[in-house]
C-alpha cells in the first residue's frame, strides 16, 4: 500500500517544499472543496498541500486553476490523493 507521502513523491510537486496534510475522506461535498481553499489561503505560499479524499475532487480543480495552482491526483484503491502547490514559488 502506498502512503500518501509516496504518492506526492510520484508527482510533479516539488520535493523540497514543506507540506501539509489534509484528510476530507469523511465529509460530504461541499466541504472537502471549502476546506481545501481555505487552507490554500493559511498556509505559506512554498508549501505543498496534499489533500485526501475518497472521491476525485473535479469541481476543486476549475478553482485552483483560477488561482494559479498546479496539482496532480493519484487515484488509489482505497482513496485519491491530489498534491497541490503554487508554480510561482
Amino acid at each position: 500500500m502506498s502512503t500518501v507521502t509516496s504518492v506526492a513523491d510520484r508527482t510533479d510537486a516539488p520535493q523540497d517544499r514543506p507540506r501539509e496534510t489534509l484528510d476530507v475522506r469523511s465529509l460530504g461535498p461541499p466541504t472537502p472543496l471549502k476546506r481545501t481553499l481555505e487552507l490554500l489561503t493559511e498556509v505559506p505560499d512554498e508549501t505543498v498541500l496534499v489533500q485526501r479524499n475518497d472521491r476525485v475532487p473535479q469541481f476543486l480543480f476549475p478553482k485552483l486553476e483560477d488561482r494559479g495552482y498546479a496539482y496532480e491526483t493519484v487515484e488509489l484503491e482505497a482513496e485519491v490523493v491530489t498534491v497541490i502547490w503554487d508554480p510561482a514559488v
